[in-house]
């Protein structure tokens, strides 16, 4: 090897290489007008402000009958699951028989930032959940939670144990004190009442920034150094590219979520301790005692498993799963592994709990009272909004709720 380093003719032939490449690369990039994500197809069944529900298309097959709602987190979009169609868990799941729902949180602006970690979790996922609910007939559905999406699934699943039948968490932070991970440290000392104040939204570049700082070579060098050696490749690129759409799709996050989000459980890990209260009610994890899953990357840089094992042994359930997937936080959705291993296990474990009736056949379980399969959307629920959502501002009285919107797709 030293020899050809010191071989002018290889240096030639590196530097035509290379020069080859970036000629091809640029082709290539110039003619990529966009890139498709989110290629498995959907409808949108509910809405409600920014917030959209949507409707995976199901196979010919339901292998069980209770659907799954997805909620994701608020910092990232949730097509990540379905970035491309060889690189999809939410087509895997549907190919398994699974009949999925998921939230699309949307796009904050100013006019949001007053909307509460309240709003989020006491309206608009439990709107969604009541909505699939009365849409499918089943008194109970399965709940899926990724990332921040998980914890709010947790505080959910704690709070209204009688609207869910199995809970799934994916790589979801709980134990917000553990030191493995440069984030839980940060966010003990960020002023996030100077950043809320002063701000109002905090913008996604902001997040975007800290997120690429917690593995700067990796994530700021060495991606693009691979990128060079595969830029001729049409697939390669398209793959990168999409994978950056996604890293850079970051929305803003509403103001006062942020805050009591990041002081209440990255700051004093309420949670955790018993303490987390949304709206007047206190959040008892012992309340969740329907079956768990809790699946965790064993690499993962931003929710270390210090901070998601420790679920199992919070929550009251007695049937409980704890899954560890050989990979990183975004590697547990679009490795070549997970395509093969993760979605089969989701729905071998949640067909196993499938309830039957008794004929021995999988059903959706008890009928949601006072509703049958295209129900509308929480007809005569009261209005649960903080006053703090909207533009009505700190301190005024909340605007009469905006009702919600069912787009009549069954």
């Amino acid at each position: 090897m030293l020899k050809e380093f010191m071989d002018p003719k290889f240096f030639v032939e590196e530097l035509e290489e290379v020069n080859r490449k970036l000629v091809k690369g640029a082709e290539i990039l110039t003619g990529i007008p966009d890139v498709d994500v989110e290629p498995t197809p959907k409808e949108l069944v509910f809405e409600e402000d920014k917030m959209r529900l949507y409707h995976y298309l199901p196979g010919e097959r339901l292998t069980c009958p209770t659907p799954i709602l997805i909620c994701y987190a608020l910092v990232n979009r949730q097509y990540m699951m379905d970035l491309q169609s060889d690189r999809s868990l939410i087509r895997n799941l549907l190919g398994q028989g699974l009949d999925i729902y998921i939230i699309d949180w949307g796009y904050p602006d100013h006019g949001d930032r007053y909307v509460t970690l309240e709003d989020y979790i006491d309206v608009y996922l439990d709107d969604c959940v009541d909505y699939v609910r009365e849409r499918t007939g089943c008194e109970k559905i399965n709940l899926l939670g990724v990332c921040q999406g998980g914890t709010f699934t947790v505080i959910y699943a704690a709070l209204y144990p009688e609207k869910i039948r199995n809970l799934i968490t994916m790589v979801t932070p709980v134990d917000f004190h553990t030191t493995d991970g440069l984030l839980n440290v940060w966010s003990q000392h960020m002023n996030i009442d100077n950043m809320v104040d002063t701000m109002g939204i905090i913008p996604g570049e902001f997040m975007n920034v800290g997120f690429l700082m917690l593995k700067p070579f990796q994530l700021m060098v060495d991606k693009y150094v691979g990128l060079m050696d595969n830029l001729d490749d049409p697939a390669t690129v398209a793959n990168f590219v999409r994978m950056e759409k996604w890293i850079f799709d970051s929305p803003a996050q509403a103001g006062e979520a942020y805050r009591k989000f990041l002081k209440d459980l990255y700051q004093e890990n309420k949670l955790v301790k018993g303490e987390l209260e949304i709206g007047d009610r206190r959040v008892d994890l012992k309340r969740i005692t329907m079956p768990l899953l809790n699946i965790y990357a064993t690499e993962d840089h931003l929710v270390p498993p210090a901070s998601s094992i420790p679920l199992n042994d919070l929550v009251g359930s007695e049937d409980k799963t704890l899954y560890g997937f050989p990979g990183g936080h975004i590697g547990i959705y679009v490795s070549s592994r997970s395509q093969k291993e993760l979605a089969p296990k989701v729905s071998e474990w949640l067909i196993e709990r499938c309830p039957k009736g008794r004929d021995g056949n999988q059903v959706c379980g008890e009928t949601a009272a006072g509703s049958g399969r295209g129900a509308g959307p929480g007809s005569g629920k009261a209005a649960k909004r903080s006053g703090k959502a909207g533009a009505g501002g700190a301190g005024k009285p909340a605007a009469k709720r905006p009702a919600k919107k069912a787009t009549g797709k069954k």
